[in-house]
């Protein structure tokens, strides 16, 4: 593996950990609704996509759900800290107000306990039910400062409510007083079954929801009313950052795309984004759109669209090394709090 100066910490900021008995309790809570939902993925996804999946997470199950598996893996990797979220299977954005708060309540505490077993290794992420607003706060707050972890992964909507939801702002709120990391990362597509063959769902879906949301919170002045807000865009933000010059194009003769105060590619730089775009062509394009002090390393570890060499694609870009290096180490570093230096080399 190409190496790179050992000073910071190597951070994954995009990677996840299955909670197979959590799914377990939700499906024994409320059978229907848990069966409901799943219908209405495998109906958005395809049933060959449906398939081909099932057969992925028990292939990786042990990398999901052992710590060993994952910190031989981080090794191989060249990743001295990954920054973990639950799979994003379970927002049980379907979920009525009571489970859905015990739900972040355990996922938030099963995160905090595998962060422990390996605390030189690993951060976490929990989860807020954004579908219920005041739920959701609580569900930050159990997280951030009852549990220690940086913050929570949030989807691209919030069951009904689009992120731009007035709704919402008490949570936005809370996030930024916290300074709480928001891993937006989508699950599945509302496009559905547009989306159902050939994994559409998620090479054309995915991206989809992320610039959906990404929008929502810039056209709809999230951004505006809480500049202090660190969210993390997953896959590199989807098709918005290299594409925003039409957004800009519209702010600038539109008066019903004028919810924002500045040119939407002006909160490209209040946000980050993950270096999971798959090309050196694309990530060199996403740093020229939002700068390399807002793109993070990201792996979507274990699965299998994500990528097994984080380090290398990074370095595969070939951009000047001082990017390089705020991708891999000083980006994370900085929005996480970490000590600089003294992780460095942790594997």
């Amino acid at each position: 593996m190409t190496t790179v100066p050992d000073a910071s910490p190597i951070v994954d900021i995009h990677a996840h950990v299955l909670l197979p008995a959590l799914q377990a309790a939700v499906q024994a809570r409320d059978p229907d609704g848990f069966a409901r939902a799943a219908e209405l993925d495998a109906r958005r996804a395809g049933a060959e996509s449906q398939a081909v999946s099932g057969a992925m997470i028990g292939e990786r199950f042990a990398l999901l759900t052992s710590l060993d598996a994952r910190l031989a893996e981080m090794d191989r990797q060249g990743v001295d800290l990954q920054v973990v979220s639950p799979s994003p299977s379970h927002y049980y954005a379907w979920a009525d107000e009571a489970l859905a708060r015990w739900v972040a309540v355990e996922a938030n505490a099963a995160v905090e306990a595998l962060v422990a077993s390996a605390p030189g290794r690993l951060r976490g992420l929990g989860l807020a039910p954004l579908q219920h607003p005041e739920s959701a706060v609580a569900a930050l707050e159990d997280a951030v400062i009852h549990r220690g972890l940086a913050g929570v992964e949030i989807p691209s909507a919030a069951g009904d409510l689009e992120l731009s939801d007035e709704r919402l702002e008490p949570f936005w709120e809370r996030a930024a007083e916290l300074r709480a990391v928001l891993f937006l990362h989508p699950f599945g597509c509302t496009l559905d079954e547009r989306l159902d063959r050939h994994f559409l769902s998620n090479t054309v879906g995915q991206p989809v929801e992320n610039a959906v949301a990404i929008a929502h919170l810039i056209f709809g002045g999230v951004l505006d009313r809480h500049p202090q807000l660190r969210i993390v865009a997953a896959h590199g933000g989807g098709y918005l950052p290299t594409s925003i010059g039409r957004a800009d194009h519209a702010w600038a003769v539109r008066p019903d795309a004028h919810g924002c105060a500045e040119r939407p590619s002006a909160y490209l730089r209040r946000m980050w984004f993950d270096s999971l775009v798959h090309t050196p062509e694309a990530l060199r394009a996403l740093v020229a759109a939002v700068g390399s002090d807002r793109v993070v390393l990201g792996s979507d570890y274990p699965f299998d669209m994500g990528v097994d060499d984080p380090v290398e694609r990074v370095l595969a870009a070939r951009l000047p090394a001082t990017d390089a290096e705020r991708i891999l180490r000083g980006t994370a570093v900085d929005l996480l709090g970490l000590p600089a230096a003294s992780m460095g080399g942790a594997r």
